[in-house]
Parts: C-alpha cells; sequence; structure tokens
C-alpha cells in the first residue's frame, strides 16, 4: 500500500499543464526543470510522509520563485529547507519571507516533523507562474491575476484537488491561504463541487510578512489556533 510520499511523489513528477497559457505568461515546474529540486523534494516527503496517517490539507495560491519554485516544497525556500528539515540543498539559497512566517509558525507549533504529521500544505494552482515585464524580467503571478488565465487553469486546478482528495487527505476541513481572491475563489469552488466539509481562511504569509510584519506573533498565534481544532499527535 502506497505512502502519503509515494503519493505525494508520483504525482509531483507526472504533474504536467497541457493548456494554453495566455502570452507572456509562463508555468514553472522545478519537478521537470531542476533535477536539485525534484531531488530535494524527494528527500522531503521521503522523511515527513513515509506513512498513511490522515492529514488536512492546506492551499495556497500558486508557488513563488524563491519558494517551492526553487526547492519543490510549498512554502519551503532552500534556507529554511537545509536549516529546518536538514534536507540539504546544493542550489543558490534564496530567501522567501513567506517561508520564513510559516517556519517560524511551524516552530511554534512544536517543529517540522510535528507540523507535518498532521498537515500537508499545497497550492489551489499546483504549478507556478510567472510574467515578463516590459524590462524583460519575470515576476510571480497568481492564477486569479486575470479571468484569462483562471479560465485557462481551471480544468487543471480541478483535476489537481481531484487529485489530492483521491490520495486520502482529510475532507472535513480545508484551510487557505489568503482572505482575499484565494479564498473568495476556493469557497466558490467548493460550493459547486462539494470538495470539503468547510474552509478555513487565514491571512497569507506574504501579506503577513509584507504589511503586518509587527504583528507576526499575533498571527502565528492565530494560525495555531486554527490548527488546534485537528491537532493529531505523533
Amino acid at each position: 500500500m502506497m505512502t502519503f510520499a509515494d503519493k505525494i511523489i508520483h504525482f509531483n513528477t507526472h504533474i504536467e499543464f497541457h493548456g494554453t497559457l495566455p502570452g507572456g505568461i509562463r508555468m514553472m515546474n522545478p519537478y521537470r526543470e531542476s533535477e536539485t529540486a525534484l531531488a530535494a523534494s524527494t528527500a522531503f516527503y521521503r522523511k515527513y510522509y513515509d506513512d498513511r496517517n490522515p492529514r488536512h490539507l492546506i492551499l495556497g495560491i500558486n508557488p513563488g520563485r524563491f519558494g517551492s519554485g526553487t526547492t519543490g516544497v510549498s512554502f519551503t525556500d532552500p534556507k529554511r529547507l537545509a536549516g529546518k528539515c536538514g534536507i540539504p540543498f546544493p542550489g543558490p539559497v534564496t530567501h522567501e519571507p513567506s517561508s520564513e512566517f510559516i517556519y517560524d509558525m511551524i516552530d511554534a507549533y512544536g517543529g517540522p516533523e510535528q507540523f507535518y504529521h498532521g498537515f500537508y500544505i499545497h497550492s489551489v494552482c499546483p504549478l507556478g507562474l510567472t510574467i515578463k515585464g516590459l524590462n524583460g524580467k519575470e515576476t510571480n503571478y497568481n492564477y486569479y491575476d486575470s479571468k484569462e488565465l483562471q479560465n485557462a487553469l481551471m480544468p487543471f486546478i480541478l483535476d489537481n484537488i481531484h487529485q489530492l482528495i483521491s490520495m486520502g487527505f482529510e475532507t472535513d476541513v480545508c484551510f487557505c491561504f489568503g482572505t482575499g481572491k484565494n479564498e473568495s475563489f476556493l469557497r466558490k469552488l467548493n460550493a459547486q463541487h462539494g470538495f470539503f466539509g468547510s474552509i478555513v481562511a487565514l491571512e497569507h504569509p506574504r501579506f503577513i510578512m509584507q504589511y503586518k510584519s509587527k504583528s507576526k506573533q499575533d498571527y502565528i498565534a492565530k494560525y495555531l489556533e486554527a490548527f488546534s481544532s485537528v491537532r493529531k499527535e505523533p
């Protein structure tokens, strides 16, 4: 019988987008584009998910360039992957503020082993997106930033959630990172398809670090309170 590690790694190594994206938008697939990301993420999931314990889903927006777009692990930049999770990363050591917040929260929860025993962080859109500006520089882009993009991604997003549920994750509660457009989109999708019993939305780590950093500890406390309702002990 497959473990969650087996299922997640299989999902990652087989994920592929077959649609057409609007002009100027690129999709990042670290599992196909980077042997380093594939090896590091595989080691991560073998370390923390090599069991059959039920877990709750946390869905963010879509991967960013310097976090899971680099490591293949949601909200985990190379600095945190090595320093907090003990997984070597021989590539560039990038820093993502969202990852900093998440691992401060995970430390407060009890550490990675404790946290990942009960939760799996993923995204509504499982692969990252970038857009190229007039200066030729790529920046992160969100699946909901244009209606055309959202429509193009809809079959991909629906298939992503169906596959997550088929892996055996809990469906009574789904946690959502983002209390704006991501929450609105996920609630509408859930109302149409009945994926989850309820959705609990939390402010997105990027929003907290960019606009509310002085209140970071308050938001960590809010996260911990929300997660306490479904907490599982190893």
